[in-house]
């Protein structure tokens, strides 16, 4: 793949170890001031996927991504989806001119980039912030590029930014595209000019509380702290990120106290026993993910709206919630979580719309039997080996079988099942996923343009819906936040009404730290799917605060 000279030059491949900056060495490498404990993190992979935060999407890579870089605007720590300015000195203002709209960004002043090969530590500025967006918005250097089509991004001063839309955007839909999520990130210009885009992805150089130090892989990562960080001298001397998949070895380690904190498990029983645990705290966070059972209305019998009505009277939300935890899972009744973000629909409205779909065997036997099927039919499914979707499945196929409707279930390896859903050969989806807005979620799962093999850009459109993307595209367009909500909300209600998916619950993070350590924040949810390491975070040794 040809590649565009602002990020081709490669000067030698940089390597973690190959440019490390000398450090003292105190468990490997806490940085300069010893009497400050370096965290021990144990993270439930074997690997890390990528170093460039306009590519990290895996919690691991996105916990790292949270830790080296900031954004324009910040999802407030331990609280999203609150936002709140970062390396912007406000809020941006926005403007109408000459038919699109306009953001102004006034930058901090007295933020300094880590040092990194090649390069001395140096004041950000709009040059940076300018660059990062250019890379963020090109497919060839990032994930998200979509999410900046039809923006220019524009120096107006060394401390002033411009981002210009052709078509406008509410507030909603804007403001988290230039947060610390996804291509939102700021990274160092000179970086990536010194040594190349390889270097960079190997050696990445932010603006956050932890630069980086080290990368073994299969191991860990290592992170020191940024004493020169804007907005104070960390509390921590580093951050060592292990790579632990198995869960017993990890639960081992933090009760040994090699490990201050460690990704948990939404498994009923262990999770019952750490709770009991008096050595460890048990924290329990969003953002979570929707469970959601997408019906293919394309394939016989399900292209029948009784047929589909009737799978949805058969399956019993609660039993769900009850048999994986009422402490991990909760209720949700639209496919955008409502206790997540604007745009979702609450028990209460899904009742009064009848769209909760309450148990009801009875009926849904006789809408069967409308259908000309009163002795059911076989559904074909593929499930991931993960013990979540094993889970579903398994129940699914239970709660079926009692009006008569059988379960295929393949299981395969959970890269496969991904394949072979995305090709079309499922009846039933059982899809698991978090998104960041209500746009994201109704246009990747809803959109035509989303269905999975035949959609003009295939996506996760599982039940080949088509007739939400009016509604959809309108609220897309619609600046102002209620109208879109209101939008947001029907299409919903469309989707919902003609028993296209079904929201089984919202499942929500585990987390599981020694009793000394303190975040520094309230843990409510979590964009960065990890419980955030900042300048606050801090770990109380032998009774010193």
């Amino acid at each position: 793949m040809k590649r565009r000279p602002l990020f081709g030059c490669l000067v030698g491949i940089c390597l973690g170890i190959s440019f490390a900056v000398p450090q003292p060495s105190a468990r490997e490498g806490p940085g300069p001031s010893e009497e400050r404990p370096v965290l021990r993190y144990g993270a439930h992979v074997s690997r890390i996927g990528t170093l460039d935060p306009h590519r990290a999407s895996a919690s691991s890579d996105r916990a790292i991504a949270d830790m080296l870089f900031n954004g324009l605007l910040r999802y407030r720590p331990g609280q999203a989806p609150a936002i709140e300015p970062d390396l912007a000195l406000k809020m941006p203002d926005m403007q109408i001119l000459n038919g699109r709209q306009v953001w102004t960004f006034k930058l901090k002043k007295g933020v300094m980039f880590h040092p990194g090969p090649g390069i001395a530590p140096y004041p950000l500025t709009a040059d940076d912030v300018v660059f990062s967006f250019k890379k963020a918005a090109d497919p060839a250097f990032s994930a998200y590029a979509g999410e900046y089509a039809g923006m220019t991004f524009e120096k107006v001063d060394r401390d002033t930014v411009r981002i210009v839309l052709e078509k406008p955007l509410s507030s909603i839909l804007f403001l988290p595209k230039v947060a610390d999520y996804a291509g939102g990130f700021i990274i160092s210009k000179r970086a990536v000019e010194a040594r190349g885009y390889a270097c960079f992805k190997n050696r990445p150089v932010g603006t956050g509380p932890f630069m980086f130090q080290r990368h073994i892989p299969g191991k860990k990562v290592l992170l020191r702290a940024n004493d020169a960080y804007f907005r104070g001298r960390p509390r921590l001397a580093g951050v060592e990120i292990r790579l632990i998949p198995r869960i017993e070895k990890r639960e081992a380690a933090l009760k040994a106290g090699r490990l201050d904190v460690m990704t948990g498990s939404g498994n009923p029983a262990w999770l019952k026993r750490m709770r009991k645990d008096p050595e460890v705290v048990v924290d329990l966070h969003g953002v979570g993910e929707v469970m959601t059972v997408h019906l293919n209305t394309s394939k016989k019998p399900l292209d029948d709206i009784r047929v589909r009505k009737a799978i949805l009277y058969a399956i019993d939300r609660e039993e769900f919630i009850q048999k994986a935890s009422p402490l991990m899972v909760k209720k949700v009744f639209s496919p955008v979580p409502a206790q997540a973000m604007p745009g979702g629909i609450r028990e209460a409205e899904a009742k009064k719309l009848g769209l909760d779909y309450p148990v009801d065997i009875a009926r849904a036997k006789r809408l069967l039997a409308e259908a000309g099927l009163p002795r059911g039919f076989s559904l074909k499914a593929i499930a991931s080996e993960k013990r979540i979707y094993r889970f579903v499945y398994d129940l699914l196929s239970k709660q079926l079988a009692r009006i008569g409707v059988r379960c295929r279930v393949e299981t395969v390896p959970h890269a496969q099942m991904h394949r072979r859903i995305r090709a079309d050969e499922a009846d039933i989806v059982i899809y698991d996923a978090w998104r960041p807005n209500a746009d994201v979620y109704l246009t990747r799962f809803f959109h035509s343009d989303s269905i999975v093999v035949s959609g003009r850009t295939p996506d996760t459109n599982f039940s080949h819906y088509t007739r939400a993307d009016a509604l959809i595209e309108a609220a897309r367009a619609e600046i102002d936040p209620q109208r879109q909500v209101r939008l947001w909300v029907h299409a919903q209600i469309q989707i919902l009404s003609d028993a296209a998916a079904y929201p089984l619950f919202y499942g929500i993070q585990c987390q599981l730290r020694r009793p000394e350590v303190d975040y520094g924040h309230p843990i409510r949810a979590s964009m960065a799917l990890y419980p955030q390491f900042t300048e606050r975070t801090r770990i109380r040794r032998d009774g010193v605060p």
